[in-house]
């Protein structure tokens, strides 16, 4: 059995600025596969008419997304710590709806074809190398989060500005006008497309599947609300050991205490809504902009191909430099998501092993067995990779399609755990119930519809 939770004052909140990181993390996770491969390549094979459920998808992901935050930023542990207090079945469930997703390398599958491109070296050892320095990079890093916040800032900060500049320099009246049809164009799907890859992209236009909950980890470790007396996962090589519990504190929720949560939460969601919705949408939306004006009505693609022939046109329209600072830029997206996937799949892994029994593994091993499980991951996907199963198209459509099913499970769930555990004052009000319900319907209309696909 969990603990309960010990009682401690809500922190004030810091200022705005301080509070920036959590989210680009989030949005740093769904780059490298929704943004950058999926969307792009639907865009580029069925035109922009299919971008309205992008946005669609990312706006979904805000008000799933903060519901998460809502939990962690009360009771300053992870969503899963509540998940299990709620149903002692949910840990193995989040291991194996963790695991097999993402033991399918086709993010960093797809980042080695494009550096191969450039460097002229086989993508499958590319592929390899680049997982074992990911590897690398997490077990030498001191503070993990602090890792994984600078990776994705990074990118972020330099990728994003550098696609606006490329759609600015790119796009023709014409062309604004199609991309403005097709976000107002709701519900409509072009014949011929493959559902299983419409809801792979709606999954990952924005982290997709159990990636999502990790908000939490993010939340806590950066210090929001009650997360601010929770440990961090350091380094076993380089960080100084800290205390982690997964059993949060929780607060009383009236008077000073309850003003201090409403503040908390009205920067969290400014802080979730610039980075993550704005940020992401507008991303999502120029990566689909620009491989639609330079890829689309070229003869179908079905791999990742669409990217390399983008690259080539943008070097035609511009200056061939710029074609390859594109796949450089892409590539490192791509690296950085996978980056950000193996600490974030290793942390639900390792949490919700605790949470299995922690009479067998106790909280004081989690920094251990987070390498354990990182490097299993890393040597899983070598050897998908050298079994020959390495399409990167195939391998990032198989996963989103497993974490879909995820995501139905969790927004479920995170519903029911927010009515039923937080106090009324700090629950979702009807608003947030009602987007969280049409999530739900959305996911599942859309799961069965591809199930029955697959059957037929």
């Amino acid at each position: 059995m969990l603990a309960d939770h010990k009682i401690e004052k809500m922190p004030e909140a810091p200022a705005f600025r301080k509070l920036l990181g959590p989210s680009f993390i989030l949005l740093g996770l769904g780059l490298g596969s929704g943004e950058l491969v999926l969307w792009p390549y639907l865009t580029s094979n069925f035109g922009m008419g299919i971008i309205w459920a992008a946005v669609l998808g990312v706006a979904m992901q805000f008000f799933m997304n903060m519901e998460i935050e809502r939990y962690t930023l009360a009771r300053g542990e992870s969503i899963f710590v509540g998940f299990a207090r709620l149903w002692r079945v949910f840990p193995f469930w989040f291991i194996l709806s963790t695991l097999i997703p993402w033991i399918w390398p086709g993010i960093i599958a797809a980042s080695a074809v494009l550096f191969s491109e450039i460097f002229r070296i086989p993508s499958n050892l590319l592929a390899i190398c680049l997982l074992v320095f990911i590897g690398l990079i997490l077990t030498l890093g001191p503070v993990l989060y602090k890792t994984q916040e600078f990776f994705q800032k990074s990118i972020l900060i330099f990728g994003t500005p550098f696609i606006l500049l490329l759609v600015f320099l790119l796009a023709k009246l014409p062309d604004w006008q199609v991309l403005a049809s097709g976000v107002f164009n709701f519900g409509y799907i072009p014949a011929g497309i493959p559902i299983a890859s419409f809801l792979a992209a709606i999954a990952y236009a924005g982290a997709g599947g159990n990636l999502n909950l990790a908000q939490s980890f993010y939340i806590k470790e950066k210090g929001y609300g009650m997360g601010k007396y929770a440990g961090r996962i350091t380094s076993l090589l380089t960080g100084r050991s800290e205390n982690v519990d997964i059993v949060g504190t929780a607060f009383r929720p009236e008077g000073e205490e309850l003003s201090r949560f409403k503040k908390w939460w009205r920067l969290i969601n400014l802080e979730h809504g610039i980075i993550f919705w704005f940020i992401g949408t507008l991303t999502i939306v120029l990566l689909a902009f620009l491989a639609y004006m330079t890829a689309f009505g070229r003869g179908g693609a079905n791999d990742i191909s669409f990217i390399i022939s983008e690259a080539a046109t943008l070097g035609q329209r511009t200056f061939p430099l710029i074609g390859r600072v594109f796949l450089v830029v892409a590539g490192l997206m791509l690296f950085s998501t996978q980056l950000g996937v193996m600490d974030t799949t290793s942390r639900i892994l390792t949490e919700n092993l605790t949470l299995t029994s922690e009479r067998f593994f106790p909280a004081s091993s989690i920094r251990r067995n987070f390498y354990i499980f990182l490097w299993l991951q890393i040597v899983l996907g070598i050897v998908v990779i050298l079994s020959g199963f390495n399409q990167p198209l195939v391998l990032l459509t198989l996963a989103a399609v497993l974490n879909a099913a995820a995501m139905f499970v969790h927004i479920g769930a995170t519903l029911i755990l927010n009515l039923s555990s937080l106090e009324k004052p700090i629950r979702p009000g009807i608003f947030r119930i009602s987007m969280m319900a049409v999530a739900f319907a959305f996911f599942g209309y859309f799961l069965i519809k591809t199930i029955l696909g697959f059957l037929a």
